[in-house]
């Protein structure tokens, strides 16, 4: 029953991959026209990063579902030593907190009136 289970649910999971890297080739395409300005760009990397609520942002996004894992890991690890949650934990902290503020500078690079008050 386990088998079948996790076979399942690791179906889900790379469907839902699917559906992302979907996405995420659109907004490439996206990214890749010609007729993308400044401004446009810079909203585009602000929507990437929002951090107003998880859902409204892939970094945050990505942080929540990689220290969802790093919980998990927490109580699954043999030893209890951290060896796979700290790093998850420490990849959901560098994909808030370095990606996330290098996507701020540089759309505040690329147009700084468009900085949310």
């Amino acid at each position: 029953m386990t088998g079948i289970r996790s076979r399942t649910r690791l179906e889900r999971v790379r469907a839902s991959l699917g559906i992302a890297q979907l996405a995420l080739q659109q907004v490439q395409d996206d990214l890749s026209a010609d007729d993308v300005d400044g401004p446009e760009l810079a909203a585009i990397l602000r929507e990437l990063q929002e951090d107003v609520d998880v859902p409204g942002g892939l970094f945050p996004a990505l942080a929540q579902l990689v220290t969802t894992a790093a919980r998990r890991a927490e109580q699954i690890e043999p030893d209890r030593d951290g060896d796979a949650s700290c790093p998850l934990h420490e990849a959901a902290a560098l994909l808030t907190d370095n990606a996330g503020q290098r996507l701020n500078w540089a759309a505040r690079s690329l147009d700084p009136q468009g900085d949310p008050v």
